[in-house]
């Protein structure tokens, strides 16, 4: 699955067509919106690895280690538009300073080293995800006073 994702937001593979929106050439090695060690479970394998988090333009990046640069290949990536909820989870994993961020298809499990942390990934990738999830248009509004033949 992070595969697939990883392809779809670099633009490379069957998403390729719209590699620009899809998220090719953000540049997470500058200002990033937050920056910071959790650590994660693995997809396949449920061990917990310690790597460094960064949020930019509506991705969630993760590296090995802390020192990114433009030549830095991240070991994977979440685009947070595709992401529902983002909340707690010390009761779903039984360990303090957790949060899961779910997708349609997955639910991912983190842990941060203190609540404050939690707490500020948590609200920071919230205001991610409503910043970049696709919003509705004025055309996809149903103005029901309007309909024909409701007189």
């Amino acid at each position: 699955m992070a595969a697939s994702l990883w392809r779809a937001v670099m633009g490379t593979g069957a998403a390729s067509a719209d590699a620009d929106s899809a998220g090719g050439g953000v540049e997470f090695w500058r200002f990033p919106e937050r920056t910071g060690w959790l650590n994660k479970q693995g997809e396949y394998i449920k061990t917990w690895r310690r790597r460094w988090f960064v949020l930019k333009q509506g991705r969630l990046f993760w590296f090995k280690d802390s020192t990114v640069t433009r030549a830095s290949v991240p070991r994977g990536v979440i685009p947070v538009a595709s992401c529902l909820t983002v909340k707690g989870a010390e009761d779903v994993l039984n360990r303090p300073f957790a949060f899961e961020l779910s997708t349609p298809r997955e639910t991912m499990y983190f842990i941060a080293d203190t609540e404050k942390e939690k707490e500020e990934w948590i609200n920071s990738i919230g205001r991610s995800i409503v910043q970049h999830s696709r919003s509705v248009t004025d055309a996809e509004v149903v103005d029901y006073d309007s309909r024909p033949g409701d007189k």
